[in-house]
């Protein structure tokens, strides 16, 4: 059985900490919301024309899900149909920090998990036949 605790959100502060770090690939490109889209965009087309890659992989995670899918479609598009995408999507754990406010209290610092949904976009050039 679950507990849940109980707590003033005035006594504590949430700190969220980076969610785990997977693999980081030439070719794995994280997407967030807080980097411009045209800027996120144009550094997947240079690395699959430039960057000799024959594929790239999109990762989101939370509300930058959107974004991914978007910045993958867009890629698609813009090749006239060349690239494939294939996605997978998982759910990821992430932990929460909560500090209280005043030092002074008996209160001690908690940690809270909770789940957030991600997307792998693997876009890619498929084998020549």
């Amino acid at each position: 059985m679950l507990r849940s605790v109980e707590m003033d959100p005035v006594e504590y502060t949430l700190r969220k900490r980076l969610p785990r770090k997977l693999p980081k690939r030439r070719n794995d490109v994280y997407v967030n919301m807080k980097t411009d889209f045209r800027a996120q965009l144009a550094r997947c087309q240079k690395l699959l024309e430039g960057g000799g890659h024959r594929e790239i992989c999109v990762h989101g995670l939370g509300l930058a899900i959107n974004r991914a899918i978007n910045i993958a479609l867009q890629l698609q598009a813009s090749s006239q149909g060349a690239l494939q995408l294939a996605a997978n999507t998982s759910t990821v754990e992430l932990v929460d920090d909560l500090e209280p406010e005043d030092p002074d209290e008996a209160a001690e610092p908690m940690t809270r998990t909770r789940n957030n949904s991600a997307i792998h976009i693997k876009v890619f050039y498929p084998e020549p036949q």
